[in-house]
């Protein structure tokens, strides 16, 4: 289960914000502490300048978790994905949301705006945090991922 002392942080560009803003609310109110890394208006942003930056902040472990949004969900997790020693999934269902962490030890997950409401989100958001990294079968695999990470780090 995440850390309520350790806080999350949570972005979105601008097709995202509204569904930011809801699961920031939210998480407030569950007792987390949450780190709003933006976008705080309508304008245009492109993704890659707001989940870049989260993403970085959780591979160098100022946060254990972090939420990131944009219109599809799949945009936030390439860009998430770039940053070695993080492992990002979009999420859209429970089954996923709690095998992204369980199986994969993926501290970030994505969400589209466009794709998942609100509701759904916050209970896919709910299932996540209450994960934690099992090992077992999993291990191995995830090993092999760091290994990538380090083979590939610029």
């Amino acid at each position: 289960m995440a850390d309520q002392n350790k806080p999350i942080v949570i972005a979105s560009d601008h097709f995202g914000r509204n569904l930011k803003n809801s699961l920031r609310d939210y998480l407030l109110e569950k007792g987390f502490h949450v780190e709003d890394m933006g976008v705080n208006s309508d304008d245009p942003v492109d993704y890659p300048d707001i989940g870049t930056p989260v993403a970085e902040a959780v591979a160098a472990g100022k946060y254990d978790r972090g939420i990131l949004i944009c219109g599809t969900g799949a945009g936030m997790a390439i860009v998430a994905n770039k940053v070695p020693n993080v492992r990002a999934v979009c999420l859209a269902d429970p089954y996923t949301a709690e095998r992204a962490m369980a199986s994969n030890d993926a501290h970030i997950i994505t969400f589209g705006s466009q794709v998942v409401g609100v509701e759904i989100a916050k209970k896919l958001v709910d299932i996540w945090l209450a994960s934690e990294f099992q090992g077992g079968r999993s291990l191995p695999k995830v090993n092999k991922l760091k290994q990538l990470d380090a083979k590939y780090r610029s």
